[in-house]
């Protein structure tokens, strides 16, 4: 009887994790089927240059899992009973629900923006955190005459990089960003100064200290008052994770992030694992890792290389997350790579300019090249499953 695995979520965390799976283990002996509402790889790090009409080369998961026995389940997820170990999936292309039954769960189904319960967010701002979002800002950025107000909602990395993507691509718009500290605060000296020579170039205004508490159709509202004009708004203050793990048993937190060790193990339910920004794993420090593609990839890594050691009766492997570097584009020409801390804190070394910008480029082409190559430090022979499942109690024993 195959051990059936099933992947939630084909991020980059999820599409590493079902990849590595199915490198490490015998075809013969596992079944893995990764579940995702898409047929191709999003990169979502480069969702903000779709925004603004960007074409990007298509990525099929067909070719991307070729050989490797990964079947793609193209639906949404709308329910995981953890208990009978099941998930329920609707079809992508109509009202039809599968349920599929699972020996292990990798639970990646990241994370979406977050209005921040802001009232007009939802009616009137638009968000880059998914492909259909980054689509239809960039229907509505096209439509827009020279001179319309563009604000952009929050001054992270993600905000940073779609006003100056923006404001590179269509000089002719009135780019704004608003922050709700100071610009590039978390910086060192050297980040904070390119950052505001680059802004500054690109013409953006940048209210600082701003935190926006109303979006209506042509204008936010901050906190003091101010009435910022924008034609469009773009919102990136933070992301929501999704939101079907609160809605089971397993144990999460007030984010809704399910808690696990450090094999990205739930530490409720030990046939489930969970990676990326759906996990609440501890990092340096026992910080806790941020949401973020620099978290995730290793992340996929762990809980992988855990669940195949566990199946196979090997050491189980355990890595150290750290961190290393910051990463932002700038526009096309122009980046930032803020070096860090093991747990993510800001030091004084950082690369500007177009050396940054082709580093930046670098990262985002090999994160989606980890995509496709997962095993990276891993030998290619795949191995057997010593431990076989036949029942509910089997199953529990041999996670265990």
């Amino acid at each position: 009887m195959q051990h059936r695995i099933v992947v939630l979520g084909a991020g980059y965390t999820g599409a590493i994790a079902a990849g590595r799976l199915a490198r490490q283990l015998h075809r013969e002996d596992v079944a893995i089927t990764l579940v995702n509402p898409e047929p191709d790889f999003v990169e979502r790090v480069r969702l903000h240059q779709i925004a603004v009409g960007q074409d990007l080369r298509p990525q099929p998961f067909a070719e991307m899992f070729a050989g490797t026995g990964v079947r793609l389940k193209l639906g949404a997820v709308t329910a995981v009973d953890v208990d009978r170990r099941t998930v329920t999936v609707a079809a992508a292309n109509g009202p039809a629900r599968e349920r599929l039954e699972y020996d292990t769960l990798v639970y990646a189904l990241g994370s979406g923006w977050d209005d921040g319960g802001v009232p007009g967010t939802a009616e009137h701002a638009h968000e880059v955190s998914s492909r259909p979002g980054a689509l239809r800002l960039r229907d509505r950025l096209a439509a827009l005459g020279a001179g319309a107000p563009v604000v952009v909602v929050g001054g992270g990395l993600t905000g940073l990089e779609a006003a100056t993507e923006i404001a590179e691509a269509r000089p002719d718009l009135d780019v704004a960003l608003a922050a709700r500290g100071a610009l590039g605060d978390w910086l060192s000296p050297k980040g904070r100064a390119h950052l505001r020579k680059v802004v500054d170039g690109l013409g953006i205004t940048v209210h600082e200290h701003a935190a926006v508490d109303a979006v209506e159709a042509g204008r936010v509202t901050t906190a003091d008052g101010r009435a910022v004009p924008a034609e469009v708004t773009v919102w990136t203050t933070g992301f929501a994770v999704h939101p079907i793990a609160r809605a089971t048993a397993l144990e999460v937190t007030d984010r809704g992030q399910i808690v696990v060790d450090g094999t990205m193990r739930s530490v409720s339910h030990p046939d489930v694992y969970a990676v990326g920004d759906a996990a609440m794993a501890a990092g340096p420090g026992d910080k806790p890792l941020r949401m973020s593609c620099a978290s995730g990839v290793p992340m996929a890594w762990q809980a992988a290389d855990a669940i195949a050691a566990r199946l196979t009766g090997t050491e189980v492997p355990e890595i150290s997350i750290r961190y290393a570097q910051q990463c932002v584009s700038l526009g096309r020409k122009e980046g930032l790579i803020q070096f860090v801390t093991a747990d993510d804190r800001a030091v004084e070394k950082a690369l500007t300019g177009r050396v940054a910008a082709f580093y930046k480029e670098l990262i985002c082409k090999g994160a989606a090249w980890g995509v496709a190559h997962p095993t990276l430090g891993k030998p290619s022979r795949r191995r057997r499953v010593v431990r076989r499942e036949t029942g509910s109690r089997a199953r529990t024993e041999a996670a265990a």
